[in-house]
């Protein structure tokens, strides 16, 4: 029998060109396998291509443009890493202000590696407890975090992993974040 635990969810991953391919298929299959619904959303308008290691590699098909999406269309975020897609999404308002709506709302929201880069734009991570790779260590206890050396950490519905290695420990923490739905809104600072 299919797993229906997000039955009826609908998650938006939001990426750019060069995000790490392991980063977004591998928490994608877990999402769609626990029976969610999920939008590749993205600057780009048709497809957007993956990093692998040392080189590009697969593209994935755009559902959605981040000028066009609704935030109050999805239940929950997911934020892959990547060097290179993070530091473009970071750069761009609608993607900030993307991601600062699931933040304000306490909807779940999963970053891993670099994927958490985005969201020290929202101005919305004092006091939060997270991880993600570790060169992002200072950036991030400069907005205010408490970082963690751990494979996942988890904040009020608030998912962080450093790397592909934590993928199953965040993947697990993800669907249940997400199966838990609403958490506490974020404080405006």
């Amino acid at each position: 029998m299919a797993n229906t635990k997000l039955k009826g969810k609908k998650v938006a991953i939001l990426t750019e060109n060069g995000f790490e391919e392991v980063e977004l298929t591998s928490p994608k299959k877990a999402l769609e396998d626990a029976g969610a619904t999920v939008h590749v959303i993205s600057p780009q308008s048709k497809k957007v291509k993956a990093w692998n290691h040392d080189h590009w590699s697969i593209e994935l098909k755009v559902d959605n443009t981040i000028d066009k999406a609704d935030p109050d269309e999805y239940d929950a975020l997911m934020l892959p890493g990547g060097v290179m897609n993070p530091d473009k999404l970071r750069q761009n308002d609608d993607a900030v202000s993307f991601a600062k709506t699931f933040l304000m709302e306490g909807k779940p929201v999963a970053a891993i590696c670099h994927g958490p880069q985005l969201l020290i734009e929202t101005g919305l991570l004092k006091g939060r407890e997270m991880t993600s790779y570790p060169s992002l260590k200072t950036d991030l206890a400069n907005a205010g975090v408490n970082w963690q050396d751990k494979e996942v950490v988890v904040d009020k519905g608030l998912v962080t992993s450093r790397s592909p290695q934590d993928l199953e420990a965040f993947n697990r923490k993800m669907i249940e974040e997400i199966g838990e739905g609403i958490h506490e809104r974020a404080a405006m600072h």
